[in-house]
């Protein structure tokens, strides 16, 4: 088994485990002894790992810790396994009930990551598809997750992964995109007005885990045609239900606290 090894990633494993241990941080020197590595080549390791997310280097005291690529993967794990089956018969009923179709997707550095999809009769084709990724600012999934997150974790999200323009209809203005994630949260619901796509709007509601964690989102979207304002808000209470729905499945028992924030 061992002429089938990759000695460099076998190598950058090791060192992944090794920092897990060290939730502080850990310097360089410290661990190139602990795995008994010369520090040159823990340094080309340590920057691939970075580069891919796996690994963050704390820019004050230059320690090295796991990075949230590794909680990404967890995430996913976790979705794959768990979050599409238990979301799958509620989806299938909204996409019933709203003849739209209907979106489950969760968070990823800065992007919303479409992890199922389904359609109904009524559906006009989209250019989404499971694992295409869009930025979290002009999706009304990405609202919805932004706005749960804790206190001060959607404005460092934001500031990081920017803002970009992709419709005449995006919201580019921080301060205006603060506003609208206090009154998402409020509401438990957003909308999407054309500001990811020209023509497709979309309504989308949060789901929670067990921990009363933010983990995914679901959302019905359509042709601005069909999707008017009157019909998004029409939309709103069979899409809340279907949230609700698939984060009793996950094991939550409570409503999340939206007038604490803010």
């Amino acid at each position: 088994m061992d002429d089938y090894t990759v000695k460099s990633v076998d190598k950058a494993c090791f060192l992944l485990d090794v920092v897990s241990e060290h939730p502080q941080g850990i310097t360089i020197t410290e661990l190139a002894a602990e795995v008994d590595m010369y520090k040159s080549t823990v340094h080309r390791l340590l920057t691939t790992l970075m580069r891919r997310g796996y690994i963050e280097q704390d820019a004050q005291t230059g320690q090295y810790k796991l990075g949230y690529r590794v909680l990404d993967l967890g995430m996913r794990l976790l979705s794959s396994i768990d979050l599409r089956k238990e979301a799958a018969p509620a989806l299938r009923e909204l996409a019933k009930l709203s003849n739209e179709i209907v979106h489950l997707a969760l968070m990823d550095r800065g992007e919303i990551v479409y992890i199922d999809k389904m359609e109904s009769d009524n559906t006009t084709r989209m250019h989404s598809r499971i694992g295409k990724r869009v930025p979290v600012h002009a999706t009304s999934l990405g609202k919805v997750i932004l706005a749960h997150l804790p206190e001060g974790e959607a404005a460092d999200i934001v500031a990081r992964y920017g803002m970009p323009s992709l419709t005449e209809h995006t919201i580019c203005d921080p301060h205006v995109f603060e506003r609208v994630l206090l009154e998402t949260r409020q509401l438990g619901y957003a909308f999407d007005q054309e500001e990811n796509e020209l023509g497709v709007c979309c309504v989308a509601a949060p789901i929670f885990d067990h921990a009363c964690q933010i983990v995914a989102a679901c959302s019905v979207s359509g042709p601005s045609s069909r999707m008017t304002p009157t019909r998004l808000r029409e939309l709103v209470p069979i899409v809340k239900d279907c949230a609700r729905t698939i984060s009793l499945r996950l094991g939550h028992r409570k409503e999340p606290l939206a007038e604490t924030r803010g």
